[in-house]
């Protein structure tokens, strides 16, 4: 691991209180009502107890700059691209408006590969979330980095082609198309200062994507409200998903579920048919 076994183990506390004004916000982006009682949706754990850099620590991505010192929470790769790939999520109870919020977080594993693209590294993220001191949400989050896009690799993903995705293998499904009004709402809720989801010239010409990119989080509580319209507020107790390949603001994005097993399947479709996420989930 280069080195970086140090980090595994530490630790990071944060605390947060998820007032009136949050939960307006949040439900406002996403047009939805505000619940009666006061017991917010699945997913709001991601606005909450987020980042909270300097300005003057921001990497040139808008990250928070990765130092090889003691304080530093996560390890200082020299690979500057960096993802959100997966989220393993079990649900304990539902978060309050007004409760306040503890969550310790714990870097659980790191590892390295080679992949097709170059090197990639891989961190294990638990983070245990309370509201007024009762667990609310437990989450295994996986980030991933990867080397620097050369400047002239292709743009990623490829160009769609014709409308190819077919959903009537699904019991439930919605196109939507998400645009920067809503990126920008996402970035400013999760207080997310990554370039590639507001700054289409860094987006195309530094990481080489096609457009502005689509939070996996994001994509990950459109699918846990999609699931939440069919299946009722806070039902879930379980949740994952895993990015497969990038979404791009204002292209058609098709949300699906269908029962599988004892448990649900979800999952997010570029009109071209091409997967963006999967996920699963457990009532």
């Amino acid at each position: 691991m280069s080195g970086f076994e140090a980090w595994i183990g530490r630790e990071q506390r944060a605390s947060d209180r998820l007032d009136e004004s949050l939960a307006a916000r949040w439900l406002a982006s996403f047009d939805r009502p505000m619940p009666s009682p006061a017991l917010m949706p699945q997913g709001i754990h991601l606005c909450l107890c987020t980042p909270q850099a300097s300005s003057s620590a921001l990497g040139a991505d808008g990250h928070p700059a990765r130092e090889d010192s003691e304080d530093s929470f996560l390890p200082p790769f020299d690979m500057p691209r960096r993802m959100w790939a997966s989220s393993d999520i079990e649900f304990h109870a539902p978060i309050a408006v007004g409760a306040v919020i503890e969550r310790v977080s714990t870097i659980a594993s790191i590892s390295e590969k080679q992949g097709g693209s170059g090197k990639l590294a891989f961190v294990d993220i638990a983070h245990e979330t309370r509201a007024n001191g009762t667990l609310s949400v437990r989450e295994v989050q996986t980030i991933v980095y990867r080397e620097a896009a050369g400047s002239q690799a292709p743009l990623s993903p490829p160009e769609t082609g014709d409308p190819a995705f077919a959903s009537g293998a699904w019991d439930v499904h919605r196109a939507i198309r998400p645009d920067p009004r809503l990126l920008f709402r996402f970035s400013a809720l999760t207080f997310n200062t990554h370039r590639i989801h507001y700054d289409a010239p860094y987006a195309r010409e530094v990481e080489r994507y096609r457009g502005l990119v689509v939070h996996g989080p994001l994509i990950a509580s459109l699918l846990l409200q999609l699931a939440a319209d069919h299946l009722g507020d806070n039902r879930l107790r379980r949740f994952a998903f895993r990015g497969v390949s990038p979404a791009i603001a204002d292209e058609t994005l098709h949300l699906v579920m269908r029962q599988a097993g004892d448990g649900f399947e979800l999952g997010a479709f570029a009109d071209d048919g091409r997967q963006v996420t999967k996920a699963s989930a457990q009532i």
